[in-house]
C-alpha cells in the first residue's frame, strides 16, 4: 500500500477511511468501501466533463501547464520539431523510442508503400457533393476502410495492431487530398514514393500538369513542423473518445473515426476553422479597430486567444510564430494575414488582453500559416486531425495493452422522477389498443 494516504471521515456513520495516494491521485473505486450499509452501492464522483478526474495511466504526453512544457515520450517538443521528420515522431508516440537506421527505413518505406487508396474508398468519396465538408468525408470514409481491412477487428493481436496503424497514418493524407481535390472538381492524384510524408501530401494536393511535383523546401519544412506539434496533446476530447470507444474492442477505422468526429467540433480541433471565420469576417486590416472595440463590449467573438489549458504560454506558439515569418518570406503576406498579424500586435500590446491573458494560441498560429499557404477554411481541421491521428493510435495501441483497462463505462447520478403509475384511464387505453391490435 502507498504510504501516502487520505484519511476521510463520514459523518453519516462516523468512520474512518484510509485512501491510498498515488501519483496525487486516489482511486475512485475505493470510495467504493465507503458506505452506510451493506446495501448500499458506496460514494462515487460527481465530475462534469472529466475536469479533475484520470481516466488512465499514459506514457506518451507529459504536459505542466504552468510552466509552459509539453514533452512526447520525454523528449522537448522544441527538440522534436526542430530536428526530426513527422514519421519519425509518429513512429516514438506509439512505441516509445526513436526510430534508427533499418527500423527506421522499414517504418517509413511501409508506411509509403500503404498511401494508396482502395479504388472501392475512393468511389465511395466521388459520392460525396463537392461542398462535402472534408471532416465529415474523413470520418465516412474511414468507416468505409473497416470494410476493407476485416482483419483489423482482431485487435488484440499486437503485430495486426502495428500494421493496421502503419496503414491508417499512411492513408489519412490520400483521403484528405482526395477530398481536397474533389472539391475543386480536380482528378486524383496518385501518391509519389519518392517524396517525404509532406511533400507527398503537397503532391496530392496541389499537383497540375507538371510530369513531377517538386515540393517548396520551406513549405515543406513548415507542414512537418505543423504535424509535429498537433500531433498528440493528451487527453483532449478526441483522444478520450479513441480510447473510450477502443475500450470497446471496436476495430481501429471505426475508432479512430469516432475521435475524429470528435476532433470536427468547434471547441476541439475545429476552433482553428472559428480562426479563418473570424478573420474573413473582419475584412480587412482597417476594421481591426473596429472589431476589437466590439470585442471590448462583449459584441464580438474573438477566437484564437487565450488557452483553457496554458496559464503561461503554450511551448509551441514560439515555434509556430518563427515557422510562420518563414512561410511569409515564401507566399508574401496577403490581406488576411495583414489582418491576424495586426489582431497579434495589439493582443501582445493592449492591457485588456495582457491582464487577461488572451494571447494568440495554437489554433491562431496554425491557421495564420495555413491561410499563407492557400488553404480554405474547410480544409484547417482536417489539417490538424491528420497528424493527430498518429497521437490517437498510440493512445489505443497503449489502452490496449494496459491490464488495468476495461471497456470505458462511467457511471451516471439518475436525476429523473421516481417509479410511477400510469393513470387508470391511459392503462385502459391501452389495454383497448392492444386487443384492438391483435383482434386484426
Amino acid at each position: 500500500m502507498s504510504r501516502d494516504t487520505l484519511t476521510v471521515t463520514d459523518s453519516r456513520s462516523g468512520q474512518t477511511y484510509l485512501l491510498p495516494i498515488e501519483n496525487t491521485t486516489i482511486r475512485a473505486t475505493d470510495l467504493q468501501k465507503i458506505k452506510t450499509g451493506p446495501e448500499n452501492h458506496g460514494l462515487a464522483t460527481y465530475d462534469p466533463a472529466f475536469l479533475n478526474t484520470a481516466s488512465c495511466r499514459s506514457s506518451i504526453t507529459f504536459m505542466d501547464a504552468d510552466h509552459g512544457i509539453l514533452r512526447y515520450r520525454g523528449y522537448p517538443i522544441e527538440v522534436l520539431a526542430e530536428c526530426h521528420s513527422f514519421l519519425d515522431i509518429a513512429y516514438l508516440l506509439s512505441f516509445g523510442e526513436l526510430p534508427h537506421g533499418p527500423e527506421r527505413e522499414s517504418w517509413v518505406s511501409e508506411i509509403t508503400h500503404h498511401t494508396m487508396l482502395d479504388e472501392t474508398a475512393k468511389h465511395c468519396m466521388e459520392g460525396f457533393l463537392r461542398d462535402a465538408h472534408p471532416m465529415a468525408t474523413l470520418v465516412s470514409t474511414l468507416s468505409a476502410l473497416s470494410t476493407l481491412y476485416p482483419e483489423a477487428h482482431d485487435v488484440c493481436d499486437p503485430s495486426n495492431r502495428l500494421r493496421q496503424i502503419k496503414r491508417i497514418v499512411a492513408k489519412v493524407p490520400s483521403i484528405a487530398a482526395i477530398s481536397y481535390r474533389h472539391s475543386l472538381g480536380y482528378p486524383y492524384v496518385p501518391p509519389d514514393n519518392d517524396l517525404s510524408y509532406t511533400e507527398n501530401f503537397m503532391n496530392m494536393l496541389w499537383k497540375m500538369v507538371e510530369p513531377k511535383y517538386m515540393a517548396n523546401i520551406v513549405l515543406a519544412h513548415a507542414l512537418n513542423t505543423l504535424f509535429i506539434l498537433h500531433a498528440d496533446h493528451g487527453q483532449d476530447c478526441s483522444t478520450n473518445i479513441m480510447r473510450c470507444v477502443g475500450s470497446a474492442q471496436s476495430d481501429p477505422y471505426l475508432t479512430t473515426a469516432a475521435a475524429s468526429a470528435a476532433f470536427a467540433g468547434p471547441l476541439n480541433g475545429g476552433a482553428i476553422e472559428e480562426v479563418f471565420k473570424m478573420i474573413e469576417g473582419i475584412g480587412s486590416r482597417q476594421n481591426v479597430p473596429a472589431f476589437i472595440k466590439e470585442v471590448k463590449e462583449t459584441r464580438g467573438k474573438l477566437a484564437g486567444f487565450g488557452d483553457r489549458v496554458y496559464t503561461n504560454n503554450d511551448p509551441r506558439v514560439q515555434i509556430l510564430k518563427r515557422t510562420a515569418e518563414q512561410v511569409f518570406d515564401v507566399t508574401g503576406r496577403d490581406s488576411k494575414v495583414e489582418i491576424a498579424l495586426e489582431l497579434e500586435r495589439i493582443a501582445l500590446e493592449d492591457d485588456f488582453f495582457v491582464i487577461r491573458r488572451l494571447y494568440p494560441n495554437v489554433s491562431f498560429y496554425s491557421a495564420m500559416i495555413y491561410q499563407a499557404m492557400g488553404f480554405r477554411r474547410e480544409m484547417a481541421t482536417v489539417l490538424l486531425a491528420i497528424p493527430r491521428t498518429a497521437g490517437w493510435l498510440a493512445h489505443w495501441h497503449e489502452m490496449l495493452s494496459d491490464p488495468e483497462q476495461e471497456m470505458a463505462q462511467p457511471r451516471q447520478i439518475y436525476a429523473g422522477r421516481e417509479q410511477r403509475e400510469l393513470p387508470p384511464s391511459e392503462l385502459h387505453a391501452v389495454v383497448e389498443s392492444e386487443a384492438g391490435s391483435w383482434a386484426c
